[in-house]
């Protein structure tokens, strides 16, 4: 495993605990930490863990890291490669259509629904979502952050905490996919045309059109990432 830089103290300042708050475990500081290197990329699929190193990097004892990686295991994070040990998972192609298949179905009832449910002041805060992602330039990791804001946005304005479930467990696999797509030329202008489609038929309350304008964008974000892979 290549050893991640551990960021400096003063980077992120420590939190005051809130009175009455709940202090999360050493086991869940360890999986926030190996989660979050899994997700910005630090820690590549492929990756070999080993407890030892791991526990350096993050600062805590084997027992949390054990913990951390019995979690990410559980959630298809992590894998256990007969050659190579504890590796952070791999997506094959075939995995890679799977999840942009259940994406394209759960994006598209989201959409139906919000059309449905959301509120007018939940439809301003999704087109003002959308209108941000003008506003960042180019850098893919700012646009990734607020396309992800939108797309959470989209997923509270159709009000099914069911829905909210299936979409976290999904979330937990697509941080396996790497680079964002929108970093490939064209994609951003693309992706907020997209993105405009999907806003203004939840603001018609329009939900056979909502739900298709959410279809063609992952459809969309598929072929991109495709183009991706076939790169590597």
């Amino acid at each position: 495993m290549t050893r991640p830089k551990k960021p400096p103290a003063s980077k992120k300042p420590a939190r005051r605990a809130k009175p009455g708050a709940v202090r999360a475990s050493r086991g869940d500081l360890a999986y926030d930490a190996l989660f979050g290197a899994i997700e910005d990329g630090t820690l590549k699929p492929g990756s070999r863990l080993r407890e030892i190193e791991l526990s350096e990097w993050v600062g805590a004892s084997r027992t949390p890291i054990r913990e951390a990686l019995g979690r990410l295991e559980g959630e298809g994070l992590i894998a256990r490669d007969p050659s190579r040990g504890m590796i952070v998972a791999e997506l094959d192609h075939g995995l890679v259509a799977e999840l942009y298949v259940m994406r394209e179905v759960l994006e598209g009832t989201a959409a139906g629904l919000a059309a449905r449910h959301a509120s007018d002041a939940e439809i301003d805060a999704l087109r003002e979502l959308a209108q941000r992602d003008r506003e960042v330039g180019d850098d893919p990791a700012r646009l990734a952050r607020v396309n992800r804001l939108f797309h959470e946005g989209m997923f509270r304005c159709a009000h099914n905490r069911f829905l909210m479930r299936a979409v976290h467990s999904l979330r937990q696999s697509m941080v396996l996919l790497g680079q964002t797509t929108l970093a490939i030329a064209g994609r951003p202008a693309t992706a907020r045309a997209e993105h405009d489609a999907i806003v203004e038929a939840i603001a018609r309350h329009d939900a056979e059109a909502a739900s298709a304008a959410a279809r063609a964008h992952i459809r969309a974000a598929y072929r991109a990432r495709l183009g991706l892979m076939l790169e590597t």
